[in-house]
């Protein structure tokens, strides 16, 4: 791929007009429920094509309320990194001890960042009676891909 050199000094692909392409700012207001979902959660999509013509990007936010636990669900190819905003969500996913598949979880806090490989089976719970977990959002792939399960097997 050849490149140009802007008169600031920036690279960028040929092809691409960097004096007409513009930042965009998505408010709380302006995020979009319409993505795909499981049940006890909902998701709420920010940065992505539809929304900002993102080419490789989704970020979005995780919505649990109290006392809930989502489905079963793993997100196929994309890497997921998870920040939690609010709460106390669990991620409970299996793990193996030896030969043995156990269930683990991982318990998070405001603050704490959580890594989802692609294809690994998991779900979210939110344990505190009072607050709903909010987490913050972004995958390797452009679109919220999401494959719900029955169970957390492989």
């Amino acid at each position: 791929m050849s490149v140009v050199r802007t008169p600031s000094g920036v690279l960028v692909p040929a092809g691409i007009d960097p004096f007409h392409r513009r930042l965009h700012r998505v408010a709380p207001a302006g995020l979009v429920d319409q993505t795909s979902q499981t049940t006890g959660m909902r998701r709420r999509e920010a940065i992505s094509g539809k929304t900002v013509g993102a080419a490789h990007l989704w970020m979005g936010q995780t919505h649990v309320p109290a006392l809930t636990n989502s489905g079963n669900h793993h997100h196929g190819d994309s890497e997921t990194a998870i920040f939690v905003l609010s709460g106390t969500p669990v991620f409970v996913f299996l793990d193996l001890e030896g030969d043995e598949p156990v269930e683990t979880r991982v318990e998070t806090g405001p603050g704490d960042y959580v890594f989802v490989p692609p294809h690994v089976p998991h779900r979210e719970e939110n344990p505190d009676p009072d607050t709903e977990a909010v987490v913050v959002i972004a995958r390797t792939t452009q679109e919220a891909i999401v494959v719900n399960l029955d169970g957390l097997q492989w």
